[in-house]
């Protein structure tokens, strides 16, 4: 990894047993960290402390996002994202959680990956930005969303894997 800027890097793991998690966590974490950037996991406290990464990002229900808290904070970051609606981010801001993400991603029943539409994105984004404290990202599934969402005061802008795809 180039020092490129990046804020942090969400480290999404592959189903497996915790030992296995954890040591892909040593592994990536201090590449991550030695270009100036924050590791997170996605939806595992423990495989986040134990792997030496410098935070999660929760996706789940509200009461794994307060034991997260719990367990974590200060020290490490926790954030959270898979927010549907105003009264979702605002109960997960009210957690304490260091950041809120718009706009990701989620599998629908047939397991196909759905994006939101930009456009609402840019709203929740907006609103929040706007009204709160709390850090906002807003993640872009495109390189044309990715400059829509610049302009509404989201602290941060997630690249999807778009960003990364290198031509064959």
């Amino acid at each position: 990894i180039a020092r490129t800027g990046a804020a942090s890097v969400l480290l999404r793991l592959i189903e497996s047993d915790e030992r296995a998690a954890i040591n892909r966590v040593k592994l990536l974490a201090p590449i991550v960290q030695a270009a100036g950037a924050a590791a997170l996991v996605e939806d595992n406290p423990t495989v986040a402390v134990r792997g030496g990464a410098d935070g999660v990002h929760m996706t789940g229900p509200a009461e794994a996002l307060r034991q997260a808290a719990k367990q974590l904070q200060p020290e490490r970051i926790v954030g959270c994202g898979d927010l549907r609606s105003r009264h979702d981010a605002m109960e997960a801001g009210e957690t304490g959680v260091d950041y809120v993400m718009f706009g990701e991603p989620w599998r629908d029943k047939r397991g196909q990956e759905t994006a939101p539409l930009v456009e609402d994105v840019i709203e929740q984004a907006s609103w929040w930005a706007h009204l709160f404290e709390v850090p906002c990202v807003a993640y872009a599934a495109s390189a044309q969303a990715a400059a829509a969402l610049k302009a509404t005061g989201a602290e941060f802008v997630a690249l999807g894997p778009w960003a990364f795809d290198r031509p064959a």
